[in-house]
């Protein structure tokens, strides 16, 4: 699709970032509103199924979409996506329990997982390497975009309407960019006739769904020397073995393992996947420090971390425009990662002393990192791949990234657990007073420390004399968790770390001038020469 006019590239572009927008909107949008949701559906015991199911539908048909992309063409995909989505919007809005919410949001991620994974590929569809960086920071900004207004928004619509709204407000986005798109893009399928690895899809299926479930549950749901938790990796281990072993002899493999036999597409996605794991933890456990520790609201805690998320947006944009503009971006990628990787160890440094500005200030310097580091490692692994495999390579890179938020969260929570378990040990055993125990006891879970109402009815049943020894317990327990926040902080600046050594192995090569590959473009100019020498032989 290079051929097309750029005002035509341009306006294909802004529909497929609207369809982005309506996608991470209804993503992120929910997490304010969930608890109201809840309050009318009930299923209180199965809430976190709604985020669990999501994220295991949009995992599994990225990563499934991108090879059939890249054999029928983008466009019917993300026409599907979007489609789906659109169902699956208006269904969730008309639930009546927290079953059919559940349901229906896994039937949003579906529709989700195409549009994530055709969106980043369209880019490369539409552009060549060398001018793909200012787009695919365009691209990260508008996931900077939902997480800024997602949940504030959410929370005003549930405030003011029915929170069916929630799921509805954007409808609109979705028909127009599917309009746009629908009379716009145009779908290039390969010629060459391939048979679809259903086997392999099904085999791949089986090992990443225990594995995301295993991350998922394991210090929450069940421990993680739980035997459900130790089956579920044991399948996932079998079934990759299969994975493998199908793959090597598969015709179409939905992965072509040969991928990553090139460095640059592995070192990038694991890469990817170290940061995902520093990003999502900082977006997950920052709220903790901000409502447990400092005793900063809900609300007031959702505009805190818009500080990171406008930061990302800005050094995204800007970064994008440098890379198309100079050509190179490995520098950036090793900037972003030190950046970011200073701003995590600034957190892990937090304690109760901490101001408002400096946490700010942390959550801003993770921020600007993130924005630079971002648009770089689906960049390097699109420009290292052949183009007929750019929808597999985009959607992988893509993969390893929601796979490593979904791997960070579950680790830097069991270290957050198992300090704040030791350190209330030690608190309790110093504590000399029966009634101080007691006291303890009620308020030793860190959520307390984030329900101000929850703390004023324990507060409530203390005796006037106990008051001062229940305020000291307070600010004991909130010593506790911002030490357990801490050790989290540190093992995502260690992720960090291990990321940025990786990249510094990373073998930059030239970003190409044109969607064709180096043997393409030597067949191309062998075939024109022979044309020419033709021409001048008659």
């Amino acid at each position: 699709m290079e051929h097309l006019e750029h005002r035509q590239k341009v306006t294909i572009m802004i529909a497929i970032m609207a369809a982005m927008l309506f996608a991470a909107l209804n993503q992120t949008i929910v997490g304010t509103a969930l608890p109201v949701i809840v309050a009318d559906i009930g299923g209180m015991d199965y809430f976190s199924w709604v985020f669990t199911i999501y994220m295991l539908t949009t995992s599994l048909t990225a990563i499934l979409v991108g090879k059939l992309s890249d054999t029928y063409g983008r466009k019917p995909f993300i026409l599907v996506g979007i489609g789906v989505f659109i169902v699956g919007a208006l269904l969730c809005g008309t639930s009546v329990n927290i079953y059919q919410l559940i349901i229906y949001r896994g039937i949003q991620g579906f529709g989700g997982g195409m549009i994530m994974s055709t969106a980043f590929t369209a880019i490369g569809d539409l552009f060549p390497p060398r001018e793909r960086g200012r787009w695919q920071g365009l691209m990260a900004s508008v996931f900077g975009l939902s997480s800024v207004f997602g949940p504030t928004l959410g929370g005003y619509i549930v405030d003011t309407f029915k929170w069916n709204w929630v799921f509805w407000v954007f409808l609109p986005f979705g028909i127009v960019a599917f309009i746009m798109i629908y009379k716009m893009f145009p779908n290039i399928k390969s010629d060459e006739k391939t048979t679809v690895d259903y086997l392999g899809a099904i085999i791949l299926a089986s090992t990443i769904t225990p594995l995301l479930l295993a991350f998922s549950w394991a210090g929450e749901t069940y421990a993680w020397d739980s035997a459900v938790i130790i089956g579920l990796f044991s399948w996932s281990v079998v079934a990759l073995s299969v994975f493998v072993y199908v793959e090597q002899r598969a015709k179409n493999p939905v992965i072509p393992l040969h991928l990553f036999k090139n460095s640059i597409f592995t070192i990038s996605n694991v890469s990817g996947l170290l940061m995902g794991m520093g990003m999502f933890g900082a977006i997950m456990y920052m709220p903790f420090f901000i409502q447990g520790v400092m005793g900063i609201s809900a609300t007031k805690s959702g505009f805190v971390m818009m500080s990171m998320m406008l930061s990302m947006v800005i050094t995204s944009t800007v970064g994008g425009q440098l890379i198309t503009k100079t050509g190179r971006y490995k520098v950036f990628a090793i900037a972003g990662l030190l950046i970011m990787g200073i701003g995590m160890f600034s957190m892990s440094q937090m304690n109760v002393d901490t101001t408002l500005i400096g946490a700010v200030r942390n959550l801003m310097i993770v921020g600007l990192g993130l924005g630079l580091s971002f648009p770089v490692l689906t960049l390097t692994v699109q420009n290292a791949v052949d183009y007929k495999y750019l929808g597999v390579a985009t959607s992988a890179s893509q993969f390893f990234r929601q796979a490593g938020g979904t791997i960070g969260v579950s680790i830097m929570g069991a270290i957050m657990n198992r300090i704040m378990t030791n350190e209330m040990q030690s608190l309790s055993i110093s504590s000399g007073q029966t009634s101080q125990l007691d006291t303890v006891k009620a308020i030793e879970d860190p959520q307390v420390l984030m329900d101000p109402d929850k703390i004023n009815q324990i507060k409530e049943t203390v005796p006037n004399e106990m008051l001062p020894v229940f305020n000291q317990v307070i600010d004991k327990v909130q010593i506790v968790l911002s030490t357990a926040l801490g050790g989290s902080f540190l093992f995502g600046t260690f992720v960090l770390g291990v990321a940025l050594v990786l990249i510094l192995f990373l073998k930059e090569i030239p970003l190409r001038m044109t969607n064709k590959t180096d043997e393409e473009s030597a067949n191309e100019n062998t075939h024109e020469g022979n044309v020419q020498e033709s021409e001048a032989t008659v």
